[in-house]
């Protein structure tokens, strides 16, 4: 078994802005990053679409949010996950029955802290070329909504099995001069083949040294997964 740990979700560094996050609860609003590549006709996604779970965190998002596309990928709605370059070269090593296991972000409006925390989990079904995809289900992720490029690939996950979590599950910590996952659970989970457990944005993803290891950690905390986005 294989797995990779992918960072997702709106944040510094793309929309300037942290979801919010319940730090009692650990229930958490799933606000995907900004779209930059044109997209096909009537297939946008926008940021309008999240206002409402926004709205139950006592908080609102940016004004300049208001109206722009958002790139909803992964899509808990059905259960997809596209990328392109090369992590989608890395991505397109796993196989069915792999592991990609979904992070964020997440800042608590009430108590203004930064949390990064697991929000949801895929067990893999098949990885198809975005170029290859029908139309009729170019709707299902961020990837086909676009013109795919060559490298672009979409992943279909397992129902049931997969979904995002209605639970964060925190993991993150600050040290060394940078968010890394916690030194108790690199350890739980045997590892990961990032540097201290670096968990900020990066051109590669960290790749589970033992995934069965982390899947039977992460079964443990008995998370319900939804197949939605929030």
């Amino acid at each position: 078994m294989k797995g990779l740990l992918v960072r997702v979700g709106i944040d510094s560094t793309a929309g300037h802005w942290n979801a919010p996050v319940n730090l009692d609860t650990y229930e958490f609003a799933y606000i995907t990053i900004t779209e930059t590549e044109p997209l096909r006709h009537g297939l946008a996604r926008l940021f309008d679409e999240f206002r409402a779970t926004v709205s139950r965190f006592k908080v609102e998002m940016p004004r300049y949010l208001e109206g722009a596309p958002t790139h909803l990928d992964p899509d808990f709605s059905t259960l997809t996950y596209g990328d392109q370059g090369e992590r989608a070269k890395q991505v397109q090593r796993l196989t069915s029955g792999d592991l990609l296991a979904f992070f964020a972000g997440l800042r608590d409006p009430g108590a203004n802290k930064l949390l990064y925390g697991l929000i949801g989990l895929y067990v893999v079904d098949e990885i198809v070329s975005a170029k290859t995809i029908a139309r009729n289900r170019w709707p299902e992720n961020a990837h086909t909504r676009r013109i795919p490029g060559p490298t672009d690939i979409v992943v279909r996950a397992r129902p049931k099995i997969s979904g995002r979590l209605e639970r964060c599950i925190p993991i993150g910590e600050y040290r060394a001069g940078a968010y890394r996952v916690r030194k108790d659970l690199v350890s739980a989970w045997g590892g990961l083949t990032v540097y201290d457990g670096y968990i900020q944005r990066s051109a590669r993803l960290p790749a589970f040294r033992e995934t069965a290891r982390f899947y039977r950690w992460f079964l443990k905390h008995r998370r319900s997964l939804v197949q939605r986005n929030n």
